[in-house]
């Protein structure tokens, strides 16, 4: 079935993208370009009509070179997030908009993937922005780099530009200023940006709020499982404490140097990162956001006595990935910045794990049906306060609202199968389970 087009004009060009009804959407719109191990350069401009009715390419992963990454234990595995089947390409630095028919100066939410650092895209199945356009929103799906394409550290790079590492930092940043300057053609308020991130992507954003530099360029911030501080060594190292594994995994790969690694062929690449986690058991601290000097800027144990003043939400699930440590840090920094925080214990049915590290993403985003999962009412209900919760959040930075149960900064909102209401975190309980049993719940 052909769907209805629109064509949008913007100071970068024309864009044509879809009309469905209710709302607008426009996809894979570029807004920066980088070569390997280079930073972004933000687009300019296009000539002629940009077609923006397709997803654009994610950034190369292993997971797309090794198909046992796949592996259904794994959150990211195909019946959760890839009913579809993705492109990749080295130029992905490509954003999804959705925005109400007839917008203007609507609240903006800026949400950045998860997968550990070294996987996720922008199109993955939860994210959808069609549900908060109901709601006057408008949602901007950004990629970013990851894996060795986003964290590598390298002497030469700093030599040329006065830093390294943190690409995929920096393609957030990129990403959260274009937004800022082009948000108003698609009928978004470029003063009222909340930015949104679960895992990988809440941790990034919780990097990007210890940065005075931001403050800013958005108004609020979401975690969802990744906010608060980690325990020591898995906190953002100096990148040049990284250096010595990257030249390691040059040499690994074949390559005399930088530049025939820049030269070489993406299969090698990821052939060489599966070599490296038999070599290292490091290699999760390698690739990751590093203290640069520049995005971020001191030791995070340092910057997290002054976070941003911001609007903070902080979320966290039942059989999270690190269920207690999640719950433990993630309650602490909310007190920390007179947060909000929710506790989602709705397991997800269909199977038995529960409501697993990531299990809300479905809820938030209104997209349920688009599932195996065999949802039922209480779902639903769930879906549609969480959705009003994030509308009326984006909005004035308070989740409350007419026929919401009520949720206050002081205590934990708990999303259970009985309902919603505020409640607590038995930390205890979580920390005894998952040590004795393998499971947050027991």
């Amino acid at each position: 079935m052909e769907e209805n087009t629109v064509l949008l004009q913007t100071a970068l060009g024309t864009l044509r993208g879809l009309d469905r009804s209710e709302h607008l959407v426009f996809l894979g719109i570029p807004f920066a370009h980088a070569g390997r191990f280079e930073y972004a350069v933000p687009v300019e401009h296009w000539d002629g009509v940009r077609d923006a009715a397709a997803f654009g390419p994610g950034c190369p992963q292993n997971r797309a070179v090794h198909e046992h990454l796949e592996h259904p234990t794994r959150r990211f595995y195909k019946r959760e997030f890839r009913s579809r089947e993705y492109r990749y390409d080295e130029d992905c630095l490509n954003l999804n908009l959705y925005t109400p028919k007839k917008a203007k100066g609507c609240p903006v939410i800026i949400y950045f993937y998860g997968g550990g650092f070294d996987s996720g895209l922008n199109c993955e199945d939860p994210f959808d922005g069609a549900a908060l356009a109901r709601q006057g929103i408008v949602t901007v799906f950004p990629n970013y780099r990851v894996g060795p394409l986003g964290w590598l550290c390298h002497d030469e790079i700093r030599k040329q530009t006065g830093r390294d590492g943190n690409f995929g930092l920096d393609d957030m940043l990129c990403a959260i200023r274009w937004v800022r300057e082009h948000i108003s053609d698609f009928g978004g308020d470029p003063e009222n940006i909340t930015l949104m991130g679960q895992s990988a992507g809440a941790m990034s954003i919780q990097y990007l709020c210890l940065n005075p530099e931001n403050r800013g360029l958005f108004r609020r911030a979401i975690m969802l499982s990744g906010a608060g501080l980690f325990p020591k060594f898995s906190l953002p190292r100096r990148a040049e404490e990284n250096h010595e594994y990257w030249e390691q995994f040059i040499g690994e790969a074949g390559c005399r140097d930088l530049e025939e690694l820049r030269r070489l062929d993406l299969h090698a690449l990821f052939e060489t990162v599966e070599r490296m986690k038999v070599l290292r058991k490091d290699n999760t601290y390698h690739n990751m956001p590093v203290v640069d000097g520049l995005l971020i800027p001191a030791p995070v144990e340092e910057l997290m006595a002054h976070p941003l003043p911001l609007d903070y939400w902080i979320g966290c699930t039942n059989n999270d990935m690190y269920a207690p440590i999640l719950a433990y840090i993630g309650r602490r920094f909310a007190r920390q910045v007179g947060g909000w925080m929710y506790f989602f214990d709705l397991n997800a049915p269909g199977d038995d794990n529960r409501a697993f590290h990531s299990a809300d993403l479905r809820y938030v985003f209104g997209t349920l049906e688009g599932s195996w999962r065999p949802y039922g009412d209480r779902d639903r209900e769930a879906s549609e306060q969480l959705i009003s919760y994030l509308a009326n959040f984006a909005r004035r930075g308070d989740p409350n609202g007419p026929g919401l149960p009520d949720w206050r900064k002081q205590g934990v909102l708990h999303i259970g199968p009985a309902g919603t209401a505020m409640g607590h975190l038995d930390y205890l309980k979580l920390t005894m389970n998952f040590l004795t049993k393998g499971d947050p719940k027991g």
